[in-house]
């Protein structure tokens, strides 16, 4: 410590980020700051709250990096939070992103519901965020029965369905003059701006007609989609003399929580918000300005952004944002502010229980393996009498799913679970071994005694050292207890947070193996023997299947006609194929 206190003393006063490490060397946190010197000496100063406190008890070391402005530290920041995934960096453990609606750049007006992904570039115009994928897709819905738009993701060679239905001009088989498909792109632009005036007029008229020919279902639908319309536009707060497209962001803390709220107004319409609240690793500014950030590195950056004062002399430099004290923008920053101590009220309770929870669990499992542990990985695997054998992996960071950590396996046909699980554990730790990646702090496999011997084989043949613990059973199939590489039984309480978390993770890795073998299985149902033939690629096996209909017809002929539409070798062997398959 008396090292750390002299260390503390050498920091600069300037700009720049810091990164706190654990005994490990382990970076647990990087934050950014205007002054370093100030900055991280305040953590060793005076009484923190809770999350903090825990923080400063595990930083061993530091290490900082002086940049030239705030704007350097905050996108310096991003990135080491992006490559070191610190334990204590809570608010960018998930990159959250919104559906926005793309009217996509093309001869034909297409609508779709699509996701920003680290600044994804669409060609078109985007429309959002909006509050939740089904919004977004109900409002596509609404506009492919409102509009003659294309329904194909991919244009088909004959006219389909919506054809049929009288909701597709067909586009592709039937030319379209561009005017008449830009004049319907400029109607959806229109309606999604909030301008619904034509299309209700062209649907009473609709109704209307249907009525006075006595058509009562088609007048009831229309009726219907009047309606759909109506409460659309119901839902949006719509300033009718400012049309505007801005975003506005505000937070309140209090008690060592944060709460953060952004509101989304596109042409004048409160089209949606991102709420955020968790605990505070850092000074209220440092850390709203980080969040905004992050978002808006995963999200479509805003025309205007409006801020509160001491947030835009942060974020000045980096995006066009402004301040105001009065109007709709000011009233809207008011509306933000309520919001968020809103959510501290409603929410302060659950985020305590899950980390009272996650405290629990640190302590039990630091008491029985005598370390912590962070990082835990745990295996299954499923197959059908030997066939589509797969395998999976789940990880778990501070007791919490890591799912783009998350692995699957597809193993060797026809064997046994236990060859299967060490075909599974050798590929993983011999990938971590090669690739030199981050190693769990425990491996758990789902099973006693033959499992631990496997994983202790695969372990000790690339010379791992890594804790290791099996799930043991009891006569109803059902876990009861730890056992640990010495084959000690480490029991388990029925009612604990230690049972509870070590089968929701059972549960997690079952799943998420179970899945990957139906969807093998179900591709196996589809397979054909076309499938099996070297050289033969997927467009060649279509336009065999095109030119001779069927599996059948295909056995009929000789080598000499296949080889009228395939070389030498690959007609060769889809005769034989086809012949033994027929065997």
């Amino acid at each position: 410590m008396s090292d750390l206190k002299e260390k503390l003393k050498t920091l600069p006063k300037k700009p720049g980020v810091y990164l706190h490490k654990d005994k490990d060397g382990k970076v647990i946190y990087v934050g950014k700051a205007i002054n370093l010197f100030n900055r991280v000496n305040s953590y060793f100063r005076g009484a923190h709250d809770y999350k903090t406190t825990k923080l400063v008890s595990n930083i061993a070391d530091f290490d900082y990096i002086v940049t030239k402005s705030e704007k350097e530290a905050l996108i310096l920041e991003y990135n080491l939070i992006k490559e070191y995934d610190p334990k204590y960096n809570i608010v960018f453990k998930d990159d959250k992103s919104y559906p926005y609606i793309l009217i996509k750049d093309c001869k034909e007006p297409y609508v779709s519901v699509v996701r920003m992904k680290k600044k994804s570039r669409f060609k078109g115009k985007l429309y959002g965020p909006f509050p939740d994928v089904g919004a977004a897709r109900n409002m596509v819905e609404l506009i492919n029965k409102l509009y003659p738009t294309r329904k194909c993701e991919n244009l088909k060679k004959d006219l389909c369905l919506y054809y049929h239905l009288g909701q597709c001009p067909g586009y592709c088989k039937i030319d379209v003059p561009e005017e008449e498909s830009q004049k319907v792109k400029d109607e959806i632009i229109s309606f999604l701006d909030g301008d619904n005036r034509k299309i209700l007029n062209d649907l009473k008229d609709k109704m209307n007609d249907c009525v006075e020919k006595l058509d009562y279902e088609n007048a009831a639908y229309y009726r219907d989609l009047i309606e759909d319309v109506r409460q659309t536009n119901l839902k949006q707060d719509v300033q009718k003399n400012n049309r505007e497209t801005f975003d506005v962001f505000n937070y309140h803390s209090e008690d060592g929580y944060i709460a953060i709220t952004g509101l989304f107004v596109k042409h004048g319409r409160l089209l949606s918000s991102d709420k955020f609240i968790d605990y505070l690793v850092s000074d209220p500014v440092n850390f709203v300005t980080s969040y905004i950030y992050h978002f808006y590195e995963i999200n479509e950056l805003p025309k205007k952004l409006y801020v509160p004062k001491e947030i835009y002399e942060y974020l000045k430099d980096v995006y066009d944002c402004a301040v105001v004290s009065r109007g709709y923008k000011y009233q809207l920053l008011k509306q933000a502010k309520t919001n968020c101590i809103e959510s501290l009220k409603q929410n302060r309770s659950i985020i305590t229980n899950k980390e009272n929870y996650r405290d629990q669990l640190d302590e039990e499992f630091q008491r029985i393996f005598h370390k912590p542990i962070n990082t835990i990985e745990l295996f299954d695997n499923s197959h059908t009498g030997g066939v589509n054998t797969v395998g999976a992996m789940v990880v778990y960071k501070d007791f919490k799913p890591s799912k783009k950590d998350y692995r699957l396996y597809k193993l060797e046909e026809s064997a046994d679970d236990l060859s299967s699980m060490r075909e599974m554990l050798y590929r993983r730790y011999f990938r971590v071994l090669k690739d030199n990646l981050e190693r769990p702090d425990l491996l758990i496999v789902d099973g006693a005694r033959i499992q631990i011997d496997i994983a202790k084989e695969i372990l000790g043949s690339l010379n791992m050292d890594i804790t290791i613990v099996g799930l043991g059973k009891d006569d109803h199939h059902n876990t009861s207890y730890m056992m640990d590489a010495d084959y000690q039984i480490i029991d388990i309480k029925k009612d604990s947070n230690l049972f509870f978390f070590l089968a929701n993770m059972q549960d997690e890795v079952h799943r998420f193996a179970i899945t990957y073998h139906k969807k093998l299985r179900q591709k196996s149902m589809y397979k054909s023997v076309l499938d099996d033939v070297k050289g033969l690629g997927p467009k060649t096996r279509v336009k065999l299947l095109k030119k001779y209909k069927t599996i059948s017809n295909l056995r009929t002929l000789s080598l000499e006609e296949l080889e009228t539409v395939l070389n030498h070798k690959t007609a060769e062997e889809l005769y034989n194929k086809l012949r033994e398959e027929n065997a």
